[in-house]
């Protein structure tokens, strides 16, 4: 279970924390536990009427449970994580496919670990409303630490609003992978907009 919220403070910048409880297993540790806890500002450089380009940093506290999905549970101390991200309306292209608000995003990032190994991250995403409530997300998460471990993991989703609120479930999936364990399941999340 995990909690990500994220606060405008002013036009272009803002706060995120980002937290999790795990409950795992695996064929050789059951574990319990905090996960990692992470607190970040994102700056937006740079925007026109269909793109925008922004700049995150951000502080992580390790916990008890997984801080990384190669390492056992506990392991880790701190990360400090600098990430660049790009985005791109797809304005009338998505409106001919009977899409509305269609868009892509892509974002790089390096993570420096305190008692584990750095990771450079890729993460993309495409996504697009189908009516006035409803949006349909694709999503593809990969990354490599280094000298061992890689991964590349893929979600679809939908997204229902219901005013303030929306829910938005769907699955993720290991795809590919070296010296990661092969995790699957479904996503349910629970958003307020304010």
């Amino acid at each position: 279970m995990g909690l990500f919220a994220e606060y405008g403070v002013a036009d272009r910048l803002t706060l995120q924390v980002k937290a999790d409880w795990q409950d795992g297993e695996d064929a050789f540790v059951d574990y319990s536990g905090r996960g990692p806890i992470e607190i970040g500002a994102t700056w937006q450089v740079w925007r026109d009427d269909r793109n925008a380009v922004s700049l995150y940093g951000g502080y992580t506290q390790a916990g008890e449970g997984r801080n990384a999905g190669y390492a056992a549970p506990g392991v880790g101390d701190h990360d400090w994580e600098a990430r660049v991200s790009v985005g791109r309306s797809l304005g009338d292209m998505g409106e001919r496919w009977g899409m509305g608000g269609a868009f892509v995003e892509f974002q790089a990032a390096r993570r420096l670990r305190d008692g584990l190994p750095d990771e450079t991250r890729i993460d993309a995403t495409a996504g697009a409303r189908i009516g006035e409530d409803w949006m349909v997300l694709g999503q593809a998460f990969g990354g490599a630490a280094d000298g061992g471990a890689r991964w590349l993991s893929l979600e679809a989703s939908v997204v229902r609003d219901f005013g303030v609120w929306s829910v938005q479930a769907g699955w993720r999936q290991t795809v590919a992978g070296q010296e990661i364990p092969i995790s699957r399941g479904p996503v349910l999340a629970i958003w307020r907009r304010f």
